[in-house]
């Protein structure tokens, strides 16, 4: 409760701060005049929230990046396998992916434009590829990462190579795979925003730019909160499903002076004292 409400204040005390200081038409080395105030932000939502344009455009952007995001986790996790577990993969993917990796998914809309026959697809297909490098090389190194002995003692008792990939490899590098989502996922926010500013028709990207080129400037704050919002909500689902695929991990606890839970079925059971035995006679001794 207490982490809860520190992070609420936080907020609301960059909140204040914004408000204060575009009330006051602050103007030293930031010029606040002209940016738009926290009331005025959030009049326009409230306006923009009772029309069917804005969520549509929501469901627009939502429908692309799960799409994306979700063919990105798909080819990524596979191919981040096959690379740290294939000798031949590595040598016929892994000089290819390196030269492409460094290329700016944003930079692939020309490329998509081409290729594509409709700019959604176009958009998809950035989506995806913003997602897939991050997700590739998470994989690649949780898989690498892996105790050797775990695959033994699988392989000493009858496992295959299915059988191996089912219980060492995959649970094992679940982990490092889904921080790779987790830093895939808001990529992609980032790529399918700019691709709905440069070729959508209809997203929240596309609306913020169209607002900007009106001069629109609370509609485009409007814009820039509806997309971090949507970006920590989604950000949050992979994190919550990452923790219950890996509950049987090691929580740490936060806090001076934090005491790490117990599982009370774990708990030891208590010393019981030795039960007295009655001596035995001297001459049974003898």
């Amino acid at each position: 409760m207490t982490r809860r409400l520190t992070r609420a204040l936080s907020l609301l005390a960059a909140l204040g701060l914004w408000q204060l200081l575009t009330s006051l038409d602050v103007d030293l080395w930031l010029r606040f005049a002209q940016f738009p105030t926290v009331t005025d932000v959030a009049r326009e939502l409230g306006h923009r929230l009772g029309e069917g344009t804005y969520w549509q455009d929501i469901t627009q952007s939502l429908t692309r990046i799960l799409t994306g995001f979700a063919l990105a986790s798909v080819a990524g996790v596979a191919t981040g396998i096959a690379l740290a577990r294939s000798r031949l993969a590595a040598d016929l993917l892994g000089p290819l992916l390196e030269v492409l990796r460094p290329i700016p998914a944003i930079a692939l809309v020309p490329v998509a434009i081409l290729l594509f026959p409709s700019n959604e697809q176009g958009i998809v297909f950035i989506t995806c590829t913003a997602a897939f490098f991050p997700v590739v090389v998470a994989t690649r190194h949780a898989v690498g990462a892996l105790t050797p002995v775990w695959e033994e003692a699988v392989r000493t008792m009858g496992g295959g190579r299915w059988r191996v990939l089912g219980s060492v490899v995959l649970p094992g590098a679940l982990p490092g795979v889904f921080g790779g989502l987790s830093v895939g996922i808001g990529v992609s926010w980032i790529c399918v925003i700019s691709a709905e500013m440069i070729s959508g028709e209809y997203g929240v990207g596309y609306r913020t730019w169209q607002d900007y080129t009106v001069v629109d400037y609370p509609g485009v704050l409007v814009g820039m909160v509806t997309i971090g919002v949507l970006g920590r909500l989604t950000a949050s689902a992979v994190e919550l499903l990452g923790r219950r695929l890996t509950r049987w991990l090691p929580r740490p606890s936060y806090g001076p002076g934090a005491r790490p839970r117990t599982d009370k079925a774990a708990a030891p059971a208590p010393a019981v004292p030795p039960i007295p035995t009655k001596a035995a006679p001297h001459d049974q001794l003898v």
